[in-house]
């Protein structure tokens, strides 16, 4: 993949096979502390829905549980020296902080990312089965396990990747939002961040378009970080290879993200919704 217009077809030919496998970690230091922080997040979830009762959509919750999903640029996934793996410098980390500045402990976001993955396996359950307890089930009946109140939902560059047609995606995100509804929970859509090699990125702009139709149909909110990231000046000086952040880039998505949800999170706070 294309860093920049002169690399040779067979740096993009590299970088194409490390996105559909798993990443090998940049240092064991780094790969332990991001296990750390997502263990971390993920007992005091656990902790949560031991003592979650549910509640009428207008009772003040005392806390607020927020599960992102996604791909290997919500996992963190971050490349250095021609190595990539997982960092906790990542944008759900930085979102989790930005909230927590803002409304105390009270709100918790896990990390549920996987890298390689797509909407659809998202959907049916079988992506990565040892991401999570319930990360073999079907999308529905792990909703239905999970007490989150929020779900992010990240997706299109593997999309892309893997050729799926627009419209496999559209359905995939449809059938994504109206089981996270009917189930209570609120979803959030995310359009994945621009690729740097022109041609892939021009396949990306029509896997945006379905989340950008998903999310008006089903009125639900978007972070738009395709279009926010594409505004930026030098934007591609932020990807650490062709597809994934720099922890910089990630800081700024995350405070994207933080605009849409935090809202949300004051709501279920003060039980207005």
């Amino acid at each position: 993949m294309r860093r920049h217009a002169g690399f040779a077809a067979s740096a993009w030919t590299s970088m194409r096979t490390r996105m559909w496998i798993p990443m090998r970690p940049w240092s064991t230091a780094a790969t332990l502390a991001c296990f750390v922080t997502l263990s971390a997040h993920a007992g005091r979830a656990d902790a949560a829905q031991a003592s979650s009762t549910t509640l009428p959509a207008n009772t003040a919750q005392t806390q607020v549980l927020i599960e992102a999903y996604g791909d290997s640029t919500t996992l963190g996934i971050t490349c250095r020296d021609g190595h990539c793996g997982p960092q906790a410098r990542n944008a759900v980390a930085y979102l989790q902080d930005d909230l927590q500045a803002r409304v105390g402990e009270r709100v918790l976001v896990t990390n549920y990312g996987v890298g390689g993955t797509m909407a659809t396996q998202l959907r049916d359950g079988t992506g990565n089965r040892r991401a999570g307890p319930t990360a073999g089930l079907p999308w529905q009946a792990r909703l239905a396990a999970s007490p989150a109140q929020i779900v992010l939902i990240n997706y299109g560059i593997n999309e892309v990747m893997h050729n799926q047609t627009p419209e496999q995606f559209y359905a995939a995100e449809t059938a994504l939002v109206t089981s996270a509804r009917a189930l209570g929970k609120q979803p959030v859509l995310q359009t994945s961040n621009p690729m740097p090699d022109d041609r892939l990125n021009a396949r990306l702009d029509a896997m945006v378009a379905m989340t950008r139709r998903v999310a008006a149909e089903q009125q639900v909110p978007l972070v738009d970080q395709y279009a926010y990231v594409s505004r930026l000046p030098d934007w591609k000086t932020l990807m650490s290879d062709g597809a994934h952040p720099k922890p910089d880039l990630y800081r700024l998505k995350a405070e994207q993200d933080c605009r849409v949800v935090e809202p949300m999170v004051r709501r279920l706070l003060d039980g207005t919704r």
